[in-house]
């Protein structure tokens, strides 16, 4: 077993969204209790995903078709945290940005400068999760970043999302490609990045033992609350299966079949503690 089995202390939730509570447009089985169930508490969750396609705003509509009533301020995004990032690092400095609309509105949201051509006066090259990617905005973005005073950005490593059918590029496939063909390394803003975390953190003043990230993917949400100092869940619903544990750096503290199987072992610890009963909570263990 690793670490403690404490699962019932849990108040706190960072949840992935593609591949963990939902995929596509569907919320998975359990998602809806589960979230009721942490708001029945005094809990509260939050949506740190590396998704950069939609904002903030997007995501509360994207919520509201599920019947999930949620706040601005209680997603986290890889685009909100690059945004933030960028404010604080090049303000009134242009950025050459690959990315969708809803990206752009963000950054523009925030005061930023953007253009989609190697300019002579651009800072910063930032990459995004980009489902309107084509080959002219890799031509310009490679232009700006063969240039070595121009930096690179990307908001998430993620290299493929999930979807219905299996998976498509994430941001870390397209810096990928631009990494191989400039020699250049992108700053993260989004996952495995710890500030995610700690952003969510500071809005509740929750203590480490009280707050679980989960997600779907060892090298992003697992790797996130490792480098937070909190606890961690992996659901094998997205990226992340069994036999991926064997020889990860990543390992989690407790391990899932689903959203449900979580849900359930919330539930039952806490109950269990409630009614002075030893919890049988499900512990993720190298031995698979």
């Amino acid at each position: 077993m690793l670490k403690g089995n404490d699962l019932d202390s849990k108040k706190y939730f960072l949840f992935d969204i593609d591949g963990t509570l939902a995929i596509d447009d569907t919320i998975y089985d359990g998602s809806r209790e589960l979230l009721d169930y942490i708001e029945s508490i005094g809990g509260r969750a939050f949506y740190i995903t590396n998704n950069s396609v939609k904002s903030r705003k997007d995501y509360i509509e994207k919520f509201k078709k599920w019947n999930i009533s949620a706040v601005e301020n209680q997603f986290v995004t890889a685009s909100y945290a690059t945004c933030k990032y960028l404010k604080e690092h090049y303000e009134d400095k242009k950025l050459l940005v690959v990315g969708t609309s809803s990206f752009e509105e963000e950054l523009k949201s925030f005061g930023l400068k953007l253009t989609h051509e190697a300019e002579e006066d651009v800072a910063c090259v930032v990459v995004g999760f980009d489902r309107t990617l084509v080959y002219e905005k890799v031509e310009e973005a490679c232009k700006a970043l063969f240039r070595p005073e121009v930096d690179f950005v990307g908001t998430n490593p993620d290299y493929r999302c999930p979807t219905a059918f299996g998976f498509v590029p994430d941001c870390g496939g397209i810096c990928e490609m631009l990494k191989v063909t400039t020699d250049r390394t992108p700053y993260y803003a989004g996952k495995p990045n710890a500030q995610i975390v700690k952003m969510c953190m500071e809005q509740v003043g929750a203590k480490p033992e009280e707050v679980l990230v989960v997600g779907d993917r060892l090298y992003t949400d697992i790797a996130c609350g490792i480098n937070a100092g909190v606890e961690t869940a992996l659901v094998y619903t997205g990226e992340g299966k069994p036999e991926d544990l064997v020889a990860t750096e990543f390992m989690p503290d407790y391990a899932f079949e689903n959203i449900r199987k979580l849900y359930e072992a919330f539930r039952k610890s806490r109950e269990a503690v409630t009614e002075g009963k030893n919890p049988d909570i499900q512990m993720c263990s190298k031995q698979i």
